[in-house]
């Protein structure tokens, strides 16, 4: 009777058990046909989003953590010190490059010219990418923006004859006048502090600015000089092999560096519509470069500005 009894009651588990391995079995060894698949019992991706032009990178999310050690103010003075200690390296990086490339002058190894505007080229380019090692916080930028302030009060000191330093006035002078530090140095300082204040990381207008002033520029001179035998029908004093050269290195310097930022996150591009606006941006500061103005307004303002100008206008911001 007990027997029986247990036979009955596990009857219906059994047979529910049954059944589900059944439907199981049937769902597997379902054939798959054109009109239908098992890709059906997958939830529908969603819908993509339409590509924009340009994105600000998206904010990684805060980890929570339940450590009391972790509070707002300690996650502020980690910032605090790592900024500090990004601006301390970026200006050690900035006096070694400048003490090493005249070391090379005093030795004969380059010429002053070169010497010069090898400076002029690697500056500006090496503290832009330099600023991805400063923290996220909204201070960041005005410890960056305190490494160029800093040459500048140099600047003025020593072009106002306040201090003399002739290393200093060989290196950034073409005739070793000190006022000429006031000029074309300073502007350089300038540029980079508004750069970094203005714009930053999360704008391409910086850095194409930057690349075009410090890669373009520079680059058409070195390469002006050397070769430059044509000159310009409409400016003397600027070459054609000068032009081309500014808006092919101000052109590749400036797709590299946005290249460098995207990578890390802080922009997302449509690299076909970049390469073409960073095509008209270099056109258009390198026809303002060729323009026989030097006298009137320094190619350290006028290539960068108007470089900041059409990216603007060309990027949306």
């Amino acid at each position: 009777m007990l027997a029986t009894m247990c036979t009955l009651s596990l009857t219906p588990a059994l047979s529910l058990l049954l059944r589900r391995r059944h439907v199981h079995r049937s769902a597997v060894d379902l054939p798959l046909s054109s009109n239908f698949s098992l890709h059906c019992f997958s939830p529908k991706p969603p819908p993509t989003l339409p590509l924009h032009f340009l994105y600000r990178a998206p904010h990684a999310p805060t980890a929570r953590t339940s450590s009391p050690s972790f509070t707002p103010r300690a996650a502020a003075g980690g910032a605090l010190l790592q900024d500090a200690g990004a601006t301390a390296a970026v200006l050690a990086g900035a006096y070694c490059l400048v003490l090493a490339f005249d070391t090379l002058t005093e030795r004969k190894l380059i010429k002053q010219k070169l010497s010069r505007k090898l400076v002029h080229i690697l500056s500006g380019l090496l503290f832009a990418i330099s600023w991805p090692i400063f923290s996220t916080s909204n201070v960041a930028r005005y410890f960056a923006s305190s490494v160029p302030l800093v040459n500048c009060l140099r600047l003025v000191i020593y072009g106002r004859s306040l201090a003399i330093d002739e290393g200093l006035v060989k290196s950034l002078t073409r005739e070793g006048n000190p006022e000429e530090l006031l000029r074309g140095p300073l502007y350089y300082v300038l540029i980079l502090m508004l750069c970094a204040l203005v714009f930053w990381r999360e704008s391409p207008v910086g850095v194409i600015s930057l690349a075009m002033m410090c890669g373009g520029d520079g680059v058409a001179d070195i390469m002006g000089r050397r070769f430059g035998l044509i000159k310009l029908p409409y400016n003397r004093q600027k070459s054609w092999v000068g032009s081309i050269s500014m808006f092919i290195s101000g052109f590749l310097i400036s797709i590299g560096m946005l290249y460098y930022y995207s990578a890390l996150g802080y922009l997302r591009l449509n690299w076909m519509s970049t390469i073409q606006r960073v095509a008209w941006v270099a056109l258009v500061a390198t026809i303002v470069e060729s323009l026989p103005t030097t006298e009137t307004v320094d190619d350290n303002l006028s290539v960068p500005l108007i470089s900041m100008v059409v990216t603007y206008l060309s990027f949306g911001f």
